[in-house]
């Protein structure tokens, strides 16, 4: 650190800074009670409208209702735009969604010609490669020979061992076909088996309920008729008794 020099304060020019500062204080109060603002004073008149009290209850209450009708309007609105944005929304994902199904299928379908293609060329190439083996192959002294089992035997024989497997995969898909299909068939068969069953078990518990009910009516009426039979065999008497009576 520095050398640095202390300054002793002025005790003079601080007394005469506060004088001149508590003066200037004294003479704003004064300025503010000189200046204050006296009472107002006013004519008196008639306030409000023309309208009553009653219609002006009315007024407000009808300000509120279409204030309410207003807030609901305007949040129906709400609703329908905040609706309308969402399926917007949702119609530009399906189009990019289609969109890209379309891109998809465009490529599947010129993998497929390219694949088609490449087949064709392979199949083009191995037909010329075996005309080529058999012409090689094939004797050409006479046509006599042509006709005997030469090296074209073995062309033939590579041909139908080349066709036999398709063969035999196409007859494994159709036994799968046919298999697939004779499951199918059997569940059906069990299916509407049952079908039928539930529909005899109801049929035969509705007919249990009717011969329930049946016998119900049938005791009700013997209790009936037993009550009958005894009030009429406990009158009888009391009629033989006094015959005058009768009439």
């Amino acid at each position: 650190v520095g050398p640095y020099v202390l300054v002793t304060p002025n005790e003079t020019r601080r007394k005469k800074l506060q004088q001149i500062a508590k003066k200037e204080l004294n003479d704003l109060e004064q300025w503010k009670k000189e200046h204050k603002p006296g009472p107002i004073t006013l004519v008196p008149q008639r306030l409000g409208g023309n309208e009553s009290e009653a219609q002006v209850r009315q007024n407000q209450q009808m300000i509120l209702m279409q204030s309410k009708y207003q807030k609901k309007h305007k949040r129906e609105e709400y609703v329908k735009a905040k609706k309308a944005a969402e399926e917007a929304e949702i119609l530009k994902k399906k189009a990019i969604q289609r969109e890209k199904a379309e891109r998809l299928e465009v490529k599947k379908r010129q993998e497929e010609m390219q694949r088609r293609k490449m087949l064709l060329e392979d199949q083009k190439y191995k037909t010329n490669e075996l005309l080529n083996r058999l012409d090689v192959g094939l004797p050409k002294s006479d046509s006599c020979q042509i006709a005997n089992p030469g090296p074209g035997s073995t062309a033939w024989e590579r041909s139908h061992a080349y066709k036999q497997p398709l063969r035999e995969d196409e007859n494994r898909s159709l036994e799968e076909m046919k298999q697939e299909q004779q499951r199918k068939a059997e569940l059906m068969e069990l299916k509407q088996k049952q079908e039928d069953e539930t529909r005899t078990r109801a049929l035969k518990n509705e007919q249990r309920s009717c011969l329930q009910s049946l016998f119900t009516f049938y005791c009700t009426l013997r209790v009936n008729n037993a009550f009958l039979d005894r009030l009429q065999n406990k009158i009888q008497p009391n009629n033989i008794s006094n015959p005058g009576c009768a009439g």
